[in-house]
């Protein structure tokens, strides 16, 4: 096994991310400890070879004060080929070592392996959770919380560990020295101990502060920066200025509050810093005087205490990054961890191949509030059945649409398919069964190739193509050409799909769905956003796509539903009148009004009672 790959990259986690700090780090380093506590172990070693090296200095000012210098190599011979041995070679080995260990093993794989973890669980999250927060500082507190963690693990390796490794040995080469000297050193520990936890509580509370001012900044730009078309058709970028400035104004308030608190840091870090070598060096000087301890003794405290005072500085502002991270991982956790609101049940069934028979049994749901979507909702739909529903905004369509998809679950009720309730089978299977096509068509920033073959990526490019075919979409997909040259298939999109037409888009979606050949097809104004002409050809292909499936069309435009199976008639969550089309027409209900009331084939939403 190459050493590279001792951390598994992209393991799974166990189980849901805990929400106090040292849990959360526990589960975000599953699998990995053995690797970093051995790492850890590898740099502490190296931190005692510092204080080797200024013993092997105290040594070598003893013995030759101790040795006549016209025989000092002949009878020295041993000492100094070992002294140059551990300079030479112990010691650059064991630091090469200790660097693969961090560049090697720990850095490259720590990073994707926490960031796949947190990303795992934030796309198990249920669609509220995106619809209340901005997807960029989301994208944001990702990385952020990634980066921290593993930034906190590898500093924790490289520094602390050396630094504690190399402390520890510095008291008990002082007390071998002379006790007295290593209590001293063993005091001033305390000193900067003290002063670390102190200053450094504070760092953590303002770096989280700081972290999550820094998140809003992204969010608001990000989310700017996704609807600047409408920023610029309504003449918005003042407003949106002003907004992003606030946004950085209170970045700055925290900033600042932040380098404040840095700058005294500094300060006490520095003027403690500099009492060691003053205390150490004073102290062996004076108990040289008495006798009690030799030279090379003082080189060695010297050497120590300078070592140790420029350790202390470059430790410090080591720790002080450190509970910034840690400050960081603590906001991402509020973001990043509230447990999923919709998970598979353990025993839940994998569905393979659906008959497409659905059913709403008494179903509920008006998203937690007193008003809108679905109340005492039966609706039974037999394999192959084409049903459209029809209603004014508000009426329940769209809510039946998210429970049948399983983006929220009945608050009374249930949903099934082929009997089974869905909340008995897994989420991913189910929507594997449907096929969508939304009035809002979603489209990847990637090429129009792997936007069609979203809907089944193990399909040939011969199928991508004959799907665009069916849609109408192979001929304008020919044509497209974007900023780096890439033509036709290869061609990407832009985010959202933003280079092309709404009907562009319309028909790729259609297209995504067509080679999906899913059993139960969704169709949500399928067709809202195509001329004439190429409705024509759409619904053709339409037609053919339905034939043996089971169908939920919701419309706007009542001709484009008209020869459907059966229509639904929705009102205030409730169905009100049902059946085929010219039966509704002579009964002169409310689809009869509606159908009156079009204007240009569509159903006007804001229609008087």
């Amino acid at each position: 096994m190459k050493i590279s790959r001792l951390i598994p990259a992209f393991a799974p986690a166990e189980g849901p991310p805990p929400r106090s700090l040292m849990a959360f780090m526990g589960w975000c380093l599953k699998g990995a400890m053995p690797v970093l506590l051995v790492a850890g172990v590898i740099s502490a070693s190296f931190g005692m070879l510092e204080v080797a090296s200024a013993y092997i200095l105290g040594l070598i000012v003893d013995v030759a004060l101790s040795s006549d210098p016209a025989t000092f190599f002949a009878d020295n011979a041993v000492l100094l080929i070992g002294l140059a041995a551990f300079f030479l070679l112990l010691r650059p080995v064991l630091a090469g070592i200790n660097a693969s260990t961090t560049s090697v093993i720990v850095g490259p794989n720590l990073l994707p392996l926490v960031l796949s973890r947190i990303h795992r669980h934030t796309m198990g999250q249920a669609v509220p959770f995106f619809d209340n927060d901005f997807a960029g500082r989301i994208a944001q507190k990702q990385m952020q919380t990634a980066r921290a963690v593993t930034d906190v693990v590898t500093e924790l390796i490289n520094v602390v560990s050396f630094a504690l490794a190399t402390l520890i040995g510095a008291v008990v080469m002082l007390l071998a020295i002379d006790v007295r000297v290593g209590l001293l050193l063993a005091g001033w520990l305390v000193i900067y101990l003290v002063f670390l936890r102190v200053m450094l509580a504070k760092v953590r509370v303002r770096s989280k502060a700081r972290a999550a001012a820094r998140a809003a900044i992204t969010g608001q730009v990000v989310d700017t920066v996704t609807n600047i078309k409408t920023v610029k058709l309504f003449a918005s970028s003042e407003y949106e200025d002003r907004a992003a400035l606030k946004s950085m104004a209170t970045y700055r308030e925290k900033a600042l509050a932040f380098g404040i608190l840095s700058a005294w840091f500094r300060f006490g870090l520095i003027a403690i810093a500099g009492l060691l070598p003053v205390i150490l060096i004073g102290t062996s000087l004076y108990f040289w005087t008495q006798g009690s301890v030799s030279p090379g003794d003082i080189a060695a405290a010297g050497a120590i205490s300078l070592r140790i005072g420029q350790m202390t500085g470059w430790v410090s502002f080591t720790l002080m990054a450190l509970y910034s991270n840690i400050g960081e991982i603590e906001d991402g956790i509020t973001t990043l961890t509230p447990p999923h609101a919709l998970t598979d049940r353990e025993d839940a069934e994998t569905i393979t191949r659906s008959n497409g028979a659905l059913r709403y049994e008494g179903v509920e749901f008006q998203y937690g509030r007193k008003a809108g979507g679905l109340i005492d909702f039966d609706l039974d739909i037999p394999s192959g059945e084409k049903v459209a529903l029809v209603g004014l905004s508000g009426a329940g369509k769209s809510t039946a649409v998210s429970l049948l998809l399983r983006l929220y679950d009945p608050e009374k009720g249930r949903v099934t398919i082929d009997g089974k309730d869905l909340r008995d089978v897994t989420q991913e299977s189910l929507r594997l069964q449907i096929a969508t096509v939304t009035q809002e068509t979603a489209m990847f920033n990637r090429s129009a190739y792997d936007n069609i073959l979203y809907g089944r990526p193990d399909a040939t490019r011969d199928e991508v193509e004959e799907a665009a075919r069916q849609a109408s979409a192979h001929t304008f997909i020919l044509g497209l050409e974007d900023h780096q040259g890439r033509q036709g298939y290869d061609a990407h999109l832009g985010e959202r799909g933003v280079k092309l037409s709404g009907g562009q888009r319309q028909r790729i979606a259609l297209a995504r769905a067509i080679l999906k050949d899913a059993p139960v097809l969704v169709l949500d104004e399928a067709t809202s956003a195509l001329d004439s002409e190429t409705e024509a050809d759409v619904q053709a292909a339409l037609e053919g796509l339905m034939e043996g499936r089971t169908v939920i069309a919701i419309a706007h435009r009542l001709s484009t539903i008209a020869a459907m199976d059966r229509i639904i008639v929705l009102e205030q969550g409730r169905i009100i009148e049902q059946g085929k089309h010219d039966a509704l027409l002579a009964r002169g209900g409310r689809y009869a009004q509606f159908w009156a009331r079009q204007s240009g084939g569509f159903l006007r939403l804001d229609a008087a009672e």
